[in-house]
């Protein structure tokens, strides 16, 4: 049974890399929902968070397969339920639509989101949450009259369980100490 289940890659930051990375997806047929790169809490390291919807075995075996590229450091798969999520929308209005304001108060405050700009043509606001959150917001600003335009991040999160990675990397450099002091 398909599942949405957001995969963790931590990689040097390398050229090109994302792109052999994404490869392995394309190979397999496998849609990328979104994906976000951006530096980890580790010097150097990079985080890529790439969320699909695929059955399980699936994704083990993309895990794998991602695991053997070079410079990547090390791989994970994680369900909705052992992650903290969060994407950001930003919305461009029509301004006349708003005029007075009453409408667009309300709007904001039942979405829980802020005004980040308004100009004489245009209000630009801002929705941090689930996706469903910002689509919510979406199709309320469309019933309502001009969106000139949308956009929303790829999923940023953040793992439940301690940090994976550092229990890796710290069995590498154990194995490491080991290896290297046995001789």
């Amino acid at each position: 049974m398909k599942e949405e289940f957001t995969i963790t890659i931590f990689t040097e930051n390398k050229i090109g890399l994302l792109g052999r990375v994404v490869t392995v997806f394309t190979k397999r047929h496998i849609n990328i929902e979104s994906i976000v790169a951006s530096e980890s809490s580790i010097k150097g390291i990079h985080k890529y968070t790439i969320v699909v919807i695929v059955e399980e075995e699936l994704v083990k075996k993309l895990i794998t397969q991602i695991d053997k590229q070079i410079d990547v450091v090390k791989s994970f798969y994680y369900k909705n339920d052992e992650i903290v999520q969060q994407e950001i929308a930003l919305y461009k209005v029509d301004a006349k639509t708003f005029a007075g304001g009453d409408k667009m108060e309300q709007l904001v405050r039942k979405h829980n989101a802020r005004i980040l700009s308004i100009e004489p043509e245009y209000i630009v606001i801002e929705k941090t949450g689930l996706k469903s959150e910002t689509e919510a917001l979406l199709i309320d600003l469309q019933n309502n009259g001009g969106i000139y335009e949308f956009v929303r991040s790829g999923r940023v999160a953040i793992i439940k369980p301690m940090e994976r990675l550092n229990n890796y990397l710290n069995s590498l450099h154990q194995f490491s100490f080991e290896e290297n002091h046995s001789n």
